[in-house]
């Protein structure tokens, strides 16, 4: 039992699959972020466009 521990503990494989989860999820929020403010300014030119008209 005590060597599955030691093992255990010194198995890094899982390490590096958790921080390219982190790294993908801070580039979501990071892309869902900027979407918002995009999609606020694309309805107010786009609404400027349909009053010109």
């Amino acid at each position: 039992m005590s060597n599955f521990i030691k093992s255990f503990v010194k198995d890094e494989r899982g390490v590096t699959a958790i921080e390219y989860a982190i790294i993908a999820g801070l580039i979501a929020v990071a892309l869902a972020a900027s979407v918002g403010g995009v999609v606020t300014k694309l309805q107010t030119v786009f609404t400027a466009i349909v009053t010109a008209l």
